[in-house]
């Protein structure tokens, strides 16, 4: 048994909105510098347990632990100290349309570091070099294109240097070489940092190129169907469901 403790821990999660589970029975137990995927059906919960896991929203039950802190029972500081920690690509990048790409990625930065200025605008530089937008950082949000919008938020995820980041549906809208490309960069990402990434997922294609485990949602159940790393769900023998989610998906 590995003596490293997980990045990212929980037993009997039950997540949902307004007191209406959506999905419960889930447990992960994911290590350091690992990739994540969370699929299902539409409407499954994907993004709703994304965001507990996230620490941005409570879970209805159960035990759920990031960074080695339980945030279940963390309190406030606890939970910004986890957050702070964290970098997060919300569906649609959720750029400030007023802000040109190196303003966004300057704002986190701006917040949280005492840094001059021309350190700052350095280190956004520099993020948004390593997501190949050198050439685009002084441009408006609807002055580029979807692929750049991802990359620019992935930029902002990255601008504190997170142990993990979650990514809610990075490759939702791209075309497949956009695509591509962009699964490339997070894997350079954890290849590079080291860093523990999570995401939400349909993109087969993307998935089994750079996910090390998926966790499967059952919306027929409302329960966590299975975890295991994706190609595993290619085999007959796997998780019924799973298994048709995965294959049926790539069938063109």
């Amino acid at each position: 048994m590995s003596s490293v403790a997980p990045m990212l821990l929980c037993e009997d999660l039950v997540v949902g909105h307004a007191g209406h589970a959506v999905m419960s029975g889930v447990n992960i137990d994911l290590a350091p510098g690992k990739i994540l995927a969370i699929v299902g059906p539409s409407g499954c919960g994907k993004s709703t347990l994304m965001r507990v896991l996230g620490g941005l929203d409570e879970p209805m039950a159960g035990r759920s632990e990031l960074l080695g802190t339980d945030l279940v029972h963390a309190t406030a500081a606890e939970r910004e100290t986890v957050l702070r920690r964290s970098g997060y690509l919300f569906q649609g990048s959720a750029l400030f349309s007023s802000l040109t790409l190196r303003e966004n990625v300057e704002l986190p930065l701006r917040e949280f570091l005492p840094l001059p200025p021309q350190e700052v605008a350095q280190l956004a530089e520099y993020k948004l070099a390593l997501v190949g937008l050198a050439d685009a950082m002084d441009k408006l949000p609807s002055e580029i294109s979807g692929g750049m919008a991802k990359r620019a938020g992935i930029a902002r995820a990255l601008a504190l240097d997170p142990a993990v980041m979650f990514l809610d549906e990075p490759s939702a809208g791209l075309d497949p070489v956009t695509s591509g490309k962009l699964d490339e960069l997070i894997l350079k990402i954890k290849e590079s940092f080291g860093t523990t990434i999570i995401l939400v997922s349909h993109e087969v294609p993307s998935i089994l190129r750079i996910a090390d485990f998926c966790v499967y949602l059952d919306s027929d159940t409302g329960r966590m169907g299975a975890y295991a790393p994706p190609k595993d769900f290619l085999s007959p023998t796997a998780h019924a469901k799973a298994h048709a989610f995965f294959t049926l998906s790539r069938i063109t």
